[in-house]
């Protein structure tokens, strides 16, 4: 019999190298594309929320605003949204992560500067300023993640991205509640310490991060492929509904049932509550269930709600509603992992400035519109929501239980295929 002993040195040796081990493998964890892509999405949401959570009530109480300028606001917040496809012009000058990085400053000054100008068209400015940062960083965000995440681990690693938007939502909520509720600042100073933050750790980022490769080169030229036809339209009606939400859901709750900033809050604090702890889990049933599942689940539900929407008459059921609403936005997550799987890896990049203008082509035109209509029947603009969550989902339900290359959408598939 041979009994190997391990004496007390080498066993140190063994456990500082289980140590080292553990730490290397931490730190990778720490400096990956996920982590810099979730701490950028926290920097994002800490402008973004601040301006969104308080845009009703600034608008409103400081501006004098009525439903036909809330219209008019939507619309030129938009307007950047369907430029988008002008990043592709821009990645022949620079990396996709440095556009990244120059549009989140772009959003910080423009929430920053938001109450300095109290003005009609001071707003409408720093309005575009804002939107402008806000959608070329979504653009890039979108596209670095398709091309960082693997397929089989996207839609999760979606989740826990909006998850961390939501935990910064989270705290952009307490920003407002302490320096408003608490501390009395005026809005101005608000939006002002918001961008801020936001510079302030979009810096943190530059420093700490590297430059991570793209391990496939992204065409430098706008394009359209024909065979991504029910990608475009499911985006396309997705912007249509989701600016039905985001520009009259929230408006209703100030002009109808005369919600305050504390209680906005409340409702946005509910809704962050929700996507910080399911939304990885719904990456996960996105991942279990297939696209064509979690948007058949998704736009039922949106039917169910604008159709409600359009009759409400008392607060508290508006505002189950209003969270029930946004608790399907993370299903949305199912949109790009369908694009993933179908799309060519070259057309990442460009799909993804194209497809977020055409996801802005109702959003530019329909606040507008739907301002209008505002004005003679508030019940309309949900009931048109509602047609339009129907039409998403007779296109959801052509979307092939496993979407790949060549077989994009059910209605031109093999045959061998087709039945499912």
């Amino acid at each position: 019999m041979v009994i190997t002993s391990i004496n007390r040195h080498d066993s140190k040796l063994i456990d500082a190298g289980y140590e080292a081990h553990r730490m290397n493998k931490n730190k990778t964890v720490l400096y990956s594309p996920l982590t810099m892509l979730i701490l950028l999405a926290v920097a994002m949401q800490l402008s973004h929320q601040t301006w969104h959570t308080l845009v009703n009530n600034f608008t409103v109480s400081e501006l004098g605003f009525s439903g036909r300028e809330i219209g008019i606001v939507g619309s030129v917040r938009e307007i950047p949204g369907f430029l988008a496809f002008g990043a592709i012009l821009l990645v022949l000058f620079m990396r996709e992560q440095y556009l990244a990085y120059v549009s989140l400053l772009m959003l910080a000054a423009g929430t920053a500067m938001t109450g300095l100008f109290p003005s009609e068209y001071g707003f409408y400015i720093t309005t575009i300023i804002m939107s402008l940062g806000f959608h070329y960083f979504e653009t890039m965000n979108q596209s670095l993640s398709l091309q960082w995440l693997p397929k089989d681990e996207a839609a999760y690693g979606l989740g826990k991205i909006v998850a961390a938007g939501s935990f910064a939502s989270l705290a952009a909520y307490g920003l407002i509640y302490l320096t408003w509720s608490l501390l009395g600042l005026p809005y101005w100073q608000i939006y002002l310490i918001a961008g801020v933050l936001t510079a302030a750790l979009l810096i943190f980022v530059m420093i700490k991060y590297p430059l991570f490769p793209q391990h496939v080169e992204q065409h430098k030229k706008l394009l359209m492929r024909q065979r991504y036809w029910l990608y475009y339209a499911l985006t396309f009606m997705g912007g249509a509904r989701r600016q039905i939400f985001i520009v009259f859901a929230g408006f209703m709750m100030v002009e109808k049932f005369g919600y305050s900033v504390g209680a906005i809050t409340t409702l946005f604090l509910i809704n962050h509550l929700f996507n910080m702890f399911f939304a990885p889990k719904i990456g996960k049933l996105i991942r279990h269930i297939g696209e064509r599942s979690a948007l058949t689940l998704e736009y039922i539900g949106l039917i169910v709600i604008f159709s409600t929407y359009a009759f409400v008459e008392n607060a508290t059921l508006a505002a189950v509603l209003y969270v029930a609403d946004h608790a399907f936005f993370a299903m949305a997550i199912a949109i790009k992992t369908y694009f993933q799987k179908i799309a060519d890896p070259k057309d990442i990049a460009p799909t993804a400035g194209v497809a977020f203008s055409i996801n802005h082509i109702a959003a530019v035109s329909l606040p507008v519109m739907l301002g209008y209509v505002w004005l003679q029947n508030p019940s309309l603009v949900f009931l048109i929501g509602a047609g339009f969550a129907f039409i998403s989902l007779i296109l959801a339900r052509l979307v092939p239980r496993h979407p790949e290359p060549g077989f994009e959408h059910i209605g031109l598939a093999p045959k061998a295929k087709a039945a499912e």
